[in-house]
């Protein structure tokens, strides 16, 4: 009986060279919010993160893009 053996290669997403990674009170810091607000996004998965032991680090760019998708356009008025 053989066996045969696959090599698997997974790819986990690593912040770029470039990425600025922030602590829960520099991300809260940058959105002007609670640091509450910012675990209760990380909790709910609403933002991307990075676990780090028990440390959470969040991209900039993820929180830049976050700001983006909550941008509400202004009504017209006719």
């Amino acid at each position: 009986m053989s066996t045969t053996s696959r090599s698997i290669q997974l790819s986990f997403p690593t912040p770029s060279r470039d990425a600025e990674l922030l602590d829960v009170a520099g991300a809260a810091a940058h959105l002007g919010t609670p640091v509450r607000f910012i675990r209760r996004l990380v909790a709910e998965r609403r933002i991307p993160f990075y676990k780090l032991g028990r440390y959470v680090r969040i991209d900039k760019a993820d929180l830049d893009s976050f700001i983006a998708d909550g941008r509400v356009e202004a009504a017209r008025r006719h």
